[in-house]
């Protein structure tokens, strides 16, 4: 009795650990990318590492805590998923009911009139999210099966917009203030495979596969990729579920 009580105390500690250094990694790269400066046509730009780091700190506290088989990680978080949750692909209903995580967020300091932050009361439903997560939650009816061995990460974790209130992903960005960009998120995603340890990281489209391999060039582990969900993609909107899946058996991940 009591060598299994010390063996449980020593695995929540390991496990607390690596969600901790998980959370210092995040705060790492918050502070990395509100050093950087953005020019027009960007006029906003929300980190929600900082307004909505209570949903983060929370993803990472429930699901940072062991190492992992496979990371997803996606561009950067879409309007109404990450940017109202904090968590990646966080599409509200997804994460509330599946993910686990809801808190109250909070309002950038430069908030776009076209571009609230409402948190968990938002309205709108991120199609993106809502299929990545459908398809995990499909596979795996009880989240903490599906976190046992994945896990999920953005590249960026800011959301850029023009005046008019249009996104603009990261790859849009000019190339003088992509390189610093990308030194800051390369480095965050080098620490969060160091601390995982993954066998895969997949890349939730071409520009994430893209990052992936030149940021973990020399790392010894597998880089794949799965077709963006997006609907502005036409593939996607073709059984975007079941395209991914097969991806994911060709490449031996699943």
């Amino acid at each position: 009795m009591i060598w299994g009580t010390v063996i449980v105390l020593k695995g929540k500690q390991m496990s607390a650990e690596i969600a901790q250094q998980a959370i210092a990694a995040a705060e790492r790269l918050a502070d990395g990318v509100d050093a950087l400066h953005f020019d027009e046509p960007t006029t906003h730009v929300y980190n929600p590492l900082r307004y909505a780091w209570t949903g983060h700190r929370s993803y990472l506290e429930q699901h940072a805590r062991s190492c992992k088989r496979v990371i997803f990680m996606g561009m950067n978080p879409g309007p109404f998923g990450m940017a109202q949750t904090g968590v990646p692909f966080g599409e509200i209903r997804s994460v509330r009911e599946w993910v686990g995580v809801e808190t109250t967020i909070l309002s950038p300091d430069y908030e776009h009139p076209k571009r609230p932050i409402e948190g968990f009361s938002c309205q709108r439903s991120e199609v993106s999210g809502r299929r990545l997560w459908g398809l995990f939650a499909d596979k795996y009816p009880v989240a903490a099966d599906f976190f046992e061995q994945h896990f999920v990460a953005n590249y960026c974790p800011l959301v850029f917009m023009e005046a008019s209130g249009k996104n603009r992903t990261p790859d849009k960005l000019p190339v003088a203030e992509l390189a610093d960009l990308y030194a800051v998120c390369d480095q965050h995603l080098r620490d969060l495979v160091d601390l995982l340890q993954p066998e895969w990281v997949i890349g939730v489209g071409a520009f994430a596969e893209a990052r992936a391999k030149e940021a973990l060039r020399g790392y010894n582990l597998k880089v794949g990729r799965i077709l963006h969900p997006s609907p502005a993609s036409p593939a996607a909107n073709r059984g975007w579920a079941e395209q991914a899946e097969q991806q994911l058996v060709a490449m031996g991940v699943w």
